[in-house]
């Protein structure tokens, strides 16, 4: 473009010099600038729609390598789920079963962690729902190793205790040859003075009077009663483990109120005191407070064909001696 323009003037037919005033000069200028500026919109606009700029590209690559590395967590936590969700399943049904301990109740082991506002501070975020989701998970498992850690513990104590533990659960028939003696098992049954069907909460062996009672486990003497009116003369042993025995009817007692017994030691003698109608003993077992069925327990000295014996008698009599 020529800086100095000319025109041809029509009355003096002459070719004159175009003067521009500052303010020509000035639109002309605005002219462009408007032109440039409309023109860098229109490219801006077509290149940020249509084109990713350098560091919409790296963004977004960081993006998609947060999405896999948050995959690649969850599905690492998932496997720790199953894996911790195996070694509770074996903790309550193979190793407390081995050590008569019962399993942790299923809602102590899911019980929710933190309160309502524990994950407050995340929120306010593009992905706070997705951080906050994750942080419970790593906290619910974190909770949950927790107290499977306490539980290994105990364990670990009742592995160290095991001989002790086998020495003092119950596990022998309180009297010799008892299992042609066993008269009652444990169940409802006739009650033979009161005639109505009532709980039996033991099992009755019939033998002659002064036949000897041993102890079915190592424990302590509880209690020695001589004047029980129900019972008659009874001793009560406590074994430990949450296992407590009760011999009752007897004729007399052999040991005293915190003497300590050893499985198969003479505690007294079969009776007839009590609501009895015949000399026999009467033998419950109690575990965690509640009356337990005995026959599970005499395995300890008896054969298998034995052990189906007892089992058989004791559910097929029902009348009880007392």
């Amino acid at each position: 473009m020529s800086k100095v323009q000319y025109r041809l003037n029509t009355n003096s037919l002459a070719v004159e010099r175009v003067k521009k005033s500052f303010w020509d000069r000035l639109k002309v200028i605005l002219r462009y600038v408007l032109a440039g500026f409309l023109f860098s919109v229109i490219v801006l606009f077509i290149g940020f729609t249509f084109f990713e700029s350098p560091k919409e590209r790296m963004l977004r690559r960081e993006v998609n390598q947060f999405r896999v590395q948050y995959q690649i967590l969850n599905d690492r936590l998932n496997v720790l789920s199953t894996v911790l969700e195996d070694i509770q399943e074996r903790d309550d049904h193979i190793y407390r079963v081995i050590f008569e301990a019962d399993p942790i109740p299923r809602p102590v082991r899911e019980a929710a962690f933190g309160g309502v506002d524990r994950y407050a501070h995340l929120a306010g975020y593009q992905n706070s729902e997705l951080i906050s989701h994750t942080m419970r998970r790593v906290d619910q498992l974190a909770s949950q190793l927790y107290i499977q850690s306490k539980s290994y513990d105990e364990v670990f104590d009742m592995a160290i205790n095991k001989a002790d533990m086998l020495a003092s659960i119950p596990a022998i028939i309180p009297i010799s040859q008892g299992t042609e003696r066993l008269m009652s098992g444990y169940g409802m049954r006739m009650h033979p003075i009161y005639k109505t069907m009532r709980m039996h909460t033991g099992v009755d062996f019939t033998a002659p009077t002064g036949t000897p009672i041993y102890a079915t486990g190592n424990g302590v003497v509880v209690r020695a009663e001589r004047n029980n009116y129900g019972y008659g003369r009874m001793i009560v042993i406590d074994h430990g483990y949450g296992y407590q025995t009760l011999y009752a009817h007897m004729s007399d007692i052999k040991v005293r109120r915190g003497q300590q017994v050893k499985r198969g030691e003479v505690i007294g003698t079969v009776g007839n005191t009590g609501t009895s109608t015949a000399p026999h003993l009467h033998y419950e077992i109690h575990r965690n407070d509640r009356a337990v069925n005995p026959v599970h327990y005499f395995y300890n000295d008896l054969t298998p064909e034995e052990f189906e014996i007892i089992i058989e008698r004791a559910s097929r009599v029902n009348q009880s001696l007392s």
